[in-house]
């Protein structure tokens, strides 16, 4: 039945044909049809891809080929691009419907042949060639009596791992694909694509992709059916391999030593462990009980049967079951359960995973991922599976809001449970809690606004998500950054000190530029910001200390204005009132004056002064860039850029020849989207590096650094003089049109925009009086402070009500935004 088939022994070459031209991938070796085929040796795999050189079209798929070449070359299979010519006659170059199909090999023979419009992505080339190649180890099924006929088969020989996927070439399917490559010799591999099979075994929720782990071996009557285990988590490499690990370990040991010294292979998978205590004279049925606890933890915790008589640690004399958590450190629970379903049901809550709610009534019509136009929507809709810690958070109510924003430092998630965007930012949040897990003395909360409506009316919630910090005595801040883990982190951090940081002595001045005064905060500020002031100027400390306020939990900054001022500033060479810039990552510290002292200017100067001289230009940092409206001088590089380039446009930058533009580079490995920018600017695509200069302000231009000189000094200014001189033509013009998404509650770059702007271009809002807390709960805590403005209309909730709390309401707001 077990084949053991190992690519790394059988070879198998897979052809991929096609009409398309592509410019050269680097990683991607190229051959001859001649050349490739010398090359294939019994026992070897190889992976080619036939190309016609002179068509004039295009392919995305060498890309995906180009991304499937590691992966591949993992399991054995080496990859090629092969070259063909006009003068070529062979099937594989030869007729228009024969380039579009792909073709593997075994050795030199060919195995199977299918159109190349199946393999849309890695995953699927990946997935489709691990299904050919391990045809013994995975049998594919579309009916019970299938099931039922390997499962009998295989009863009192070897255990079955049957999986569901919605597709083939989905990654769901190419996880199960590489599981099978690993344990194929091992296991049975089974699996589907029909859903009224998965529906016969007893699946209720068949929208996502199930394996269950079905225990044969241990079965010896033929009319007995075989146990089943379903994996709960998502279907990724990851998860399958830590799930058949658990299933590999024992059901059930027998211990005798203290508890809290015992280790098995489910703590290091992260599992709690399960002690079922026994004695000599209720062993038997002790160990049934335990036994039947095991089969029903399976996959979620290890149990153990612990022999009290032979113990030489005390166990409390009604504890009868002792739970030992994951975690490094935590002690063991003694507990009295009576129950095993008490015993499950402990466990399951206390593993430090809970599933986000579902709608009650199970009725609402999912989204086609097929045709679903919202990536975010579609993300959470298949991540809805995905169990969160969400305990590490305190869940806010009506009744607790007012009582826990006023008993400690908060932090507040505003969100509503019907928004995809919301439940998104959910995970980024609990990210941040499992980060700070204690470390942090900010409580961490979160309210569903949708069940709550009139506590986030009062706390000026228009819009969601929303973050706000909640800090006795000060008004609550509201945080405008970026969606994600690590912005939100940075921003909680930075908020542990109050800002402006008053310094009080020259050497306290010195620890706070060198870094060591707020080492620990570093890694999230790497620019710190003193402001010199003499002890007489009144109005401009308090025009730095509101654009410090202002800019708290962005950046460190500190105010310094004592008798001995002229000390910092003499050895400094800055003219009070200035800012001392210090960049830690540089070791160097830089010298502002302050020719005007509003608290708006301050905050742009510092803004400005976050930004570096030639930066990797990333998705997230784009916006801050681009508010520059100054053509942008990109060096598109496939890695690291070269020390040497980055040398000589530095050196430009000091020498002011740059002043007009905005230099930055970009890393196609690290954004892949530079790719499709590069194809919008060169047709066919030249070798990297390349440097060019757009003009997306004014006019669309596009010129592109000659690529047969090299990028030095001489190089560039000579260019850049004729570029001014109008002497440089243009490679393309960009057309003036927008891009908009395909829904307006969508435009995230709008919201990145947004964020950027409310911390570089806004002005600063003037604090207001303090919000006096009622200590009566029934009065709620409302955040009076100016609320933000965003451009995103469609995500506002203007009127609250009670009906939102129903299920009903909630579907219908699902659908309309």
């Amino acid at each position: 039945m077990f084949s053991g088939f190992n690519v790394f022994r059988v070879g198998i070459s897979f052809v991929i044909m096609c009409i398309f031209y592509m410019p050269t991938v680097n990683s991607l070796p190229e051959l001859s049809p001649q050349k490739y085929f010398s090359t294939l040796q019994p026992g070897k795999a190889s992976l080619a891809y036939f190309c016609q050189a002179d068509s004039p079209r295009t392919s995305v798929f060498l890309e995906e080929l180009n991304e499937a070449v590691r992966p591949l070359q993992d399991y054995g299979i080496s990859v090629a691009k092969v070259n063909c010519v006009k003068e070529e006659i062979s099937r594989y170059c030869g007729k228009e419907k024969d380039l579009m199909k792909a073709y593997l090999f075994k050795g030199n023979i060919l195995l199977r042949e299918f159109p190349t419009d199946t393999l849309f992505d890695v995953n699927a080339i990946v997935a489709h060639v691990l299904f050919a190649l391990l045809f013994n180890e995975v049998k594919y099924i579309t009916n019970l009596e299938d099931l039922q006929n390997i499962e009998n088969a295989l009863k009192g020989k070897a255990n079955i791992i049957f999986s569901y996927v919605r597709a083939i070439g989905i990654p769901e399917h190419r996880a199960v694909m590489e599981a099978a490559f690993v344990y194929g010799t091992t296991y049975q591999f089974v699996l589907t694509t029909e859903i009224a099979l998965l529906e016969s075994i007893g699946s209720e929720d068949v929208e996502y992709a199930h394996l269950y782990f079905f225990h044969c071996k241990l079965v010896l009557d033929l009319t007995q059916q075989c146990r089943r285990t379903l994996m709960e988590q998502p279907l990724t490499t990851l998860n399958i391999h830590l799930f058949i690990k658990t299933m590999k370990a024992s059901l059930l040991t027998e211990v005798a030593e203290d508890p809290q010294q015992v280790s098995t292979v489910h703590l290091q998978l992260g599992l709690p462990l399960v002690f079922i205590v026994s004695q000599q004279a209720t062993y038997e049925a002790d160990r049934r009980t335990a036994e039947w606890v095991a089969w029903r933890l399976l996959g979620k915790a290890g149990v153990l049967l612990l022999l009290r008589d032979s113990l030489e640690v005390n166990i409390p004399q009604d504890a009868n079951v002792v739970f030992k958590r994951a975690e490094e450190g935590v002690p063991v629970e003694f507990l009295v359960l009576h129950d095993v379903d008490l015993i499950i049901s402990h466990v399951e809550n206390n593993m430090h995973i809970e599933e986000i709610q579902e709608d009650e009534d199970n009725d609402m019509e999912g989204p086609d991922i097929d045709v679903q136009d919202d990536e975010v929507a579609e993300t959470v809709f298949r991540d809805r599976k995905r169990k969160l810690p969400l305990e590490l958070t305190v869940e806010l109510t009506e009744e607790t809001f007012n009582a826990t924003v006023m008993a400690s430092d908060s932090i507040v998630l505003f969100y509503a449970g019907w928004q995809a965007v919301s439940m998104a930012f959910l995970q980024s949040y609990i990210d941040v809690a499992v980060k700070l897990k204690g470390t942090s003395t900010m409580l961490l909360t979160r309210i569903n606004c949708a069940d709550w409506s009139d506590v986030c009316t009062k706390q000026n919630v228009t819009e969601f998500p929303i973050v706000k910090m909640y800090k006795k005595g000060e008004n609550p801040v509201s945080y405008a950054g970026m969606l994600g883990t690590e912005d939100l982190l940075k921003f909680i951090q930075l908020n542990r000190i109050s800002y402006p940081v008053n310094i009080i002595s020259i050497q306290e001045a010195e620890e706070y530029l060198s870094g060591e005064l707020y080492k620990d905060l570093i890694s999230y500020s790497s620019v710190s910001v003193l402001g010199l002031f003499s002890p007489t100027m009144k109005t401009a400390k308090e025009d730095f200390s509101e654009a410090g306020n202002y800019l708290k939990g962005y950046v460190i900054t500190g105010i310094y204005s004592e008798e001995d001022v002229l000390l910092l500033s003499t050895k400094y060479a800055a003219s009070l009132p200035a800012l001392l810039l210090a960049r830690h990552t540089e070791g160097k510290i830089e010298s502002v004056p302050l020719a005007s002292t509003h608290a708006q200017d301050i905050v742009q100067i510092i803004t400005d002064a976050l930004l570096e001289m030639f930066p990797e230009i990333t998705v997230e940092n784009l916006p801050s860039y681009f508010r520059l409206q100054k053509p942008l001088l990109i060096l598109f590089s496939d890695g690291t850029v070269n020390p040497q380039y980055k040398k000589a446009i530095l050196t430009l930058v000091k020498q002011k020849y740059l002043d007009s533009f905005t230099p930055c580079w970009l890393n196609l490995k690290n954004t892949p989207v530079g790719r499709g920018i590069l194809r919008a600017y060169f047709d066919p695509l030249p070798p990297l590096p390349l440097l060019v200069l757009v003009n997306l302000h004014s006019g669309g231009q596009v010129f592109a650094f000659p690529s047969d000189q090299a990028i030095i000094e001489e190089n560039l200014v000579l260019w850049l003089k004729k570029l001014e001189a109008g002497l440089e033509n243009h490679i393309t013009i960009l057309p003036a049109q927008e891009w908009k998404p395909p829904l307006p509650a969508y435009d995230f770059l709008s919201m990145i925009d947004a964020a950027t702007s409310h911390r570089g271009t806004r002005k600063v809002p003037k604090c207001m009086k303090e919000t006096d807390v009622q200590e009566n709960d029934k009065e709620q805590h409302e955040d009076k402070s100016a609320v933000r403005k965003e451009p995103i209309e469609t995500l506002r909730i203007k009127h609250w009500n009670r009906s939102m709390k129903s299920r009903k309401c909630r579907k219908t707001r699902q659908r309309k935004w």
